[in-house]
């Protein structure tokens, strides 16, 4: 998949990541994630009808189902955002979750950052206007995890590496543009007092 000019990623890596990178993200995981689900489904299926020689179809327990498919659905955010802050489809759109200072998010924060995505999704996606209309684009689920989504093009990381997890932080990132967290400045350093000139001897003076 082509990447971005370079000059081009420099310029977004650390911004706040806008809605349509976003939802693009998420619309590739919804796919990624149905897939996977499907295939799951399809070899359980299979597997059964082998063992007892009857045809089986996991819709049938259409509960049992559903309570899978939202197990799957939370390990698979859950998972890649605690161990590289970042899913399948956002590494390929190039976004990250940061946290509000712009360092890497805990398992704590990658937890609540998934209960509040299904917040969103059972609200029908009101938690997503924030992105939208607010300054930080800070979705439902990022006000609940104290995250914010920055842009990562840096892009090795792009390249479906998404679960390499990075030591580095994107306060550099940041930096171009007002962070969550105002920053601080270093104390003034008090000015040297200024060396006096040596006066010339007193002979040289008279003469």
């Amino acid at each position: 998949m082509p990447m971005p000019a370079e000059e081009m990623t420099v310029g977004r890596q650390g911004h706040y990541a806008g809605a349509v990178s976003r939802l693009a993200a998420f619309a590739a995981d919804i796919g990624v994630l149905w897939g996977l689900y499907l295939l799951w489904q399809a070899l359980i299926n299979k597997a059964i009808t082998l063992i007892t020689g009857n045809s089986y179809s996991l819709n049938v327990h259409r509960i049992l189902a559903l309570v899978i498919l939202i197990v799957w659905g939370f390990l698979y955010f859950s998972y890649q955002w605690a161990v590289s802050g970042k899913t399948l489809g956002m590494a390929i759109l190039g976004v990250q979750v940061v946290t509000v200072e712009g360092g890497p998010i805990t398992f704590r924060q990658a937890i609540l950052r998934t209960v509040g995505l299904g917040l969103t999704v059972v609200t029908l996606g009101i938690g997503f206007l924030g992105i939208v209309f607010q300054h930080e684009r800070r979705a439902l689920d990022d006000f609940v995890a104290k995250t914010a989504v920055v842009y990562d093009w840096d892009a090795r990381a792009a390249r479906l590496r998404w679960l390499a997890r990075k030591d580095g932080t994107m306060h550099q990132g940041l930096s171009h543009q007002r962070s969550l967290v105002p920053p601080t400045r270093p104390p003034a350093r008090p000015s040297e007092p200024p060396t006096p000139t040596p006066s010339p001897p007193r002979d040289q003076a008279t003469a």
